[in-house]
């Protein structure tokens, strides 16, 4: 089964930005399931379109199917059939080490949140933490961009 395992942190500095590529767009939301069990995501990313099915996380693996979808398409879907406000950012990636990261600047209800993720082949793969990486938020649900897509950043109290 495909499967997902990452890891995110909050971005504590600009020390990314001298190693980041020149960014992306991304307007995504979400149709959620009435059990909870998971959620679907429909992806804007630049000119490309993605569906996404993804499933509850265990430790920092989730199961999680992508596929390409027409553009026009997932415009309508994010329209008429999203169950919440589209999550907009920019997708930084950013070579650190041997390893890729991506940081995510966000927009809109979540401007001002800056994080940061990076994917594993496995749950005990080493990484270097990057200085410009700060807290894990990995475990913290409320940082899951199909919650920010119900409750977004700027409505939490400090």
């Amino acid at each position: 089964m495909p499967q997902e395992i990452e890891r995110k942190f909050l971005v504590k500095n600009d020390g990314w930005k001298q190693y980041a590529d020149c960014g992306e767009h991304f307007r995504q939301s979400f149709i959620y399931s009435r059990s909870g069990r998971s959620v679907v995501r429909i992806r804007i990313a630049g000119e490309q379109a993605y569906i996404t099915l993804k499933g509850k996380p265990v430790s920092f693996t989730r199961p999680e199917f992508e596929y390409p979808i027409p553009l026009d398409d997932a415009s309508q879907m994010l329209d008429n059939l999203c169950d919440s406000v589209a999550v907009e950012k920019i997708r930084y990636e950013v070579k650190y080490h041997d390893k890729f990261w991506v940081v995510d600047v966000f927009e809109g209800g979540n401007a001002g949140l800056v994080m940061a993720e990076i994917e594993l082949g496995s749950e005990t793969e080493n990484f270097d933490l990057p200085p410009w990486a700060g807290q894990e938020v990995t475990a913290d649900s409320r940082y899951c961009n199909s919650n920010l897509a119900q409750n977004p950043y700027q409505s939490w109290k400090s």
